[in-house]
């Protein structure tokens, strides 16, 4: 159904994929992973013939299929139609689908009143909900889906996990959402950036995720045993070589001049060791596995009281401008708690996040770090990364490289422009920044939803055993199974603490 052969793609003078060989066909649904900035989106736009500023060679055939694609960011034209003008081309359009529609909103959990709002104006799992909606208005043969999690609440996440699974059109998709892979994709295409990102290569396989990462892991350790066994036995003779050598060498300076024919054999035996040498030093080496993955950072001597007061929250209304969101609201948040706030998009969550974190920003016997969901909130006021970080000393500028490092940043990414980064990217930036400044309280917005499924494991375990407080947002089921402690549902009627092994759309 859709045939890609030989495809290269480079931005500048770097590759993202070479010889990309792959075919489509019905039920495939084929999940693309990797690091951020590896070129996921990229590829996806190089299939679909609309990247413009990348170099794409190679055959990629459709074969007449409609195509039907959820883009990750809307382009500023869209951003300032309404939703109405957004789904329908006229309407006559209108008319046509306006028996599938409020269906089709049903199943979203979007209210029609929706249609008359502008896109700017939606939550960041609206505009992802309002995208999914114009798919389902129209018939495609093929899916293409740049990050369909992204935002996206507990209950429409379980209801697109079940749309994959059921329609037989292909469907190729982006998403850091491992539950989601891990319920879903029946093909995986792995991009990597390898030899300190001077290099590409890619991984594809027709196997289920969990099954990837199961045997991508027990390679990656086969492969650094065996690299280690030989290192060891390599350097083992070469010592032994080595002392021979040396025993033979002072031997020809010691022997006297009267035995030539001892000269002569110590002549041959020097010549054969350093035969044994050569072929020593000409041993090609397994070696050690070049992945992306290893990401390594951690939170140094951070601790928060057990009975610690962090916030005692109590707002009668929250708005946005004359629209009240929620009302009654109370939270009170004592000592080292893990704690996720969950609810339907739109209900007003991450409006509520930041006046927490307003509450708290000031406070002098807590240091309070914030990571938003809009990175530009920050980042608009900084220039550079090593700005961002704000170190203030050689030692802090040494230390903040030594993190970036950790996390895979390249010399160019440390010392460029903060504008160049993917979401990832940042969002890995904004962790090192917390770690650096030592905050004992973190208020996360939908922390792990831009960084690979890949990485995400090293940021969990790390938040998981973070001594402080957490305040946060997630829609990401296996951060709130792994990281979070304590979990409240937000809706319309204020804050109400759930189990977080009861979190279904069914009960939620």
């Amino acid at each position: 159904m859709f045939e890609v052969k030989d495809v290269d793609i480079m931005i500048s003078t770097r590759y993202l994929i070479r010889s990309l060989t792959f075919t489509l066909n019905s039920g495939d649904k084929l999940a693309i992973i990797g690091e951020e900035g590896n070129g996921k989106s990229t590829l996806l736009k190089s299939l679909l013939g609309i990247c413009d500023y990348a170099t794409v060679t190679g055959t990629i055939h459709s074969k007449g299929n409609r195509i039907g694609y959820l883009e990750q960011s809307y382009e500023e034209e869209n951003l300032n139609k309404k939703v109405f003008d957004f789904l329908f081309l006229d309407e006559e359009d209108y008319y046509n689908k306006i028996h599938s529609l409020y269906k089709k909103l049903e199943i979203l959990n979007l209210n029609d009143s929706i249609l008359e709002q502008e896109m700017r104006t939606l939550s960041g799992g609206e505009k992802v909900k309002v995208g999914v909606l114009k798919l389902l208005l129209d018939e495609y043969d093929i899916l293409f889906l740049d990050e369909p999690t992204n935002d996206l609440d507990i209950e429409t996440l379980e209801w697109l996990e079940t749309f994959i699974n059921q329609i037989n059109t292909p469907v190729v998709y982006v998403s850091h959402d491992e539950t989601l892979l891990a319920n879903t994709a029946n093909m995986i295409l792995h991009l990597e950036q390898i030899k300190k990102k001077t290099d590409c290569r890619y991984t594809l396989l027709r196997i289920d995720y969990d099954t990837y990462v199961s045997q991508r892991l027990s390679m990656i350790e086969k492969q650094t045993q065996v690299s280690r066994f030989e290192k060891r036995n390599l350097d083992h003779q070469m010592k032994k070589l080595n002392q021979v050598m040396n025993k033979v060498h002072d031997q020809q300076n010691t022997i006297s001049r009267s035995d030539p024919h001892g000269a002569q054999l110590l002549k041959k035996k020097m010549h054969s060791l350093k035969s044994q040498e050569k072929k020593l030093n000409n041993i090609v080496l397994t070696e050690m596995p070049d992945v992306e993955e290893k990401i390594h950072f951690f939170f140094e001597d951070v601790t928060i009281p057990k009975n610690k007061v962090i916030i005692q929250l109590d707002i009668p209304e929250l708005r946005i401008h004359e629209k009240v969101l929620s009302k009654n609201i109370q939270l009170d948040v004592i000592g080292n708690v893990h704690m996720c706030i969950i609810g339907k998009n739109g209900v007003g969550k991450t409006t509520l996040i930041k006046k927490i974190y307003e509450e708290l920003r000031t406070r002098k016997d807590i240091k309070v770090g914030y990571m938003p969901q809009v990175y530009e909130e920050v980042f608009d006021d900084y220039e550079t990364v090593l700005d961002f970080i704000a170190p203030k000393t050689k030692d802090d500028i040494t230390k903040a490289r030594m993190y970036l490092g950790n996390l895979n940043f390249t010399k160019e990414e440390m010392e460029g422009s903060l504008k160049n980064l993917s979401n990832g990217t940042k969002a890995k930036l904004f962790l090192i920044q917390l770690v650096l400044n030592q905050c004992n309280v973190l208020i996360l917005d939908e922390p792990t939803r831009n960084v690979s499924p890949l990485s995400n494991p090293v940021i969990r375990k790390v938040l998981k055993d973070f001594k402080g407080t957490i305040i946060s947002i997630s829609h990401d089921r296996k951060y709130i199974e792994e990281v979070v402690n304590q979990v409240y549902l937000f809706a319309e009627n204020g804050l109400k603490k759930v189990s977080k092994f009861d979190i279904s759309s069914k009960k939620c």
